[in-house]
């Protein structure tokens, strides 16, 4: 019981930071989720909410995080693009 209660509250602490929320975020899509959305959901964009474990998917990044803060107002997420190492690329044209 109090392993539990010390669990929750590592967890908590945790997300209690951007870079907490992130690291959180980003262990929860590739322990569980990237295999099955890189399947079926590429190139579209994920929210994850780490304290549920709660992700949403959107075609647009604003979709995706929308979904979240619409359930869990009080709570950031953490978007990811599906496949790609980064949600937003910026592009730079080499001359």
């Amino acid at each position: 019981m109090i392993e539990n209660l010390i669990a929750a509250r590592q967890k908590q602490m945790s997300t209690n930071t951007i870079v907490g929320i992130a690291e959180a975020a980003r262990t929860i899509y590739q322990e569980k989720l990237r295999e099955a959305l890189e399947g079926t959901h590429l190139n579209q964009f994920v929210a994850i909410e780490p304290v549920s474990g709660e992700y949403f998917l959107g075609t647009t990044l604003s979709a995706a995080i929308g979904a979240s803060r619409a359930k869990y107002p009080d709570r950031l997420p953490h978007a990811l693009r599906i496949g790609h190492k980064a949600a937003i690329e910026f592009g730079r044209t080499i001359r």
